[in-house]
């Protein structure tokens, strides 16, 4: 695989990340490092080691996880984003206790959810014969420096337009989720 190529696909894959880490801006409004790095880290951990597992699955597992891989990662956006927009949409005097999407199970279930469609690289890869271990942290890094420019993009439109972007960043996920099923659909 060329280094073109390899790069076209990081960033292709790279894409959803890229996403949701605005809508994450967004809602954050002010991110600090530690809260950009723990988003890149893992988004670009899970981009990285999904391809790797797809590799190591190789045709064995292929028959049983693509039927359903899209229904999983629109499930998991969907209700990330849905539960998002209530959150922006309450109407509530109290104090809402934000969930932050750069720490614990919400951090998890996105960075599975937006690395899905690396485990079918990973697959595609070990039916060509190509090694894994270079692509795999290729797509990690690109992964992660894309999270790091999604999340200023959506902290800077965030600060910008205020709390009703949170609703954006929740349609942006849902938005996210329903394009990998139609696709996967489609398909």
């Amino acid at each position: 695989m060329s280094t073109l190529t390899l790069l076209g696909v990081a960033l292709g894959l790279a894409m959803d990340a890229f996403a949701v880490a605005i809508g994450a801006g967004l809602q954050l409004c002010d991110v600090s490092k530690r809260q950009t790095f723990r988003m890149a880290w893992h988004f670009g951990l899970f981009q990285a080691l999904m391809p790797i597992i797809g590799w190591l699955a190789g045709l064995t597992l292929v028959e049983y996880i693509e039927p359903v891989d899209h229904w999983i990662a629109f499930g998991l956006l969907a209700f990330i984003g849905g539960k998002l927009i209530y959150e922006a949409l309450r109407h509530s005097e109290e104090p809402v206790d934000r969930c932050d999407p750069t720490k614990g199970w919400r951090l998890v279930t996105l960075s599975i959810a937006t690395s899905i469609d690396a485990l079918a690289v990973g697959l595609s890869m070990a039916v060509l014969g190509l090694s894994i271990w270079w692509p795999a942290l290729v797509i990690g890094v690109v992964a992660g420096a894309m999270t790091v420019i999604g999340l200023e993009l959506g902290c800077r439109f965030g600060s910008l337009l205020g709390r009703r972007m949170e609703v954006v960043g929740g349609l942006i996920l849902i938005g996210i989720g329903v394009k990998i099923l139609v696709e996967h659909l489609a398909a």
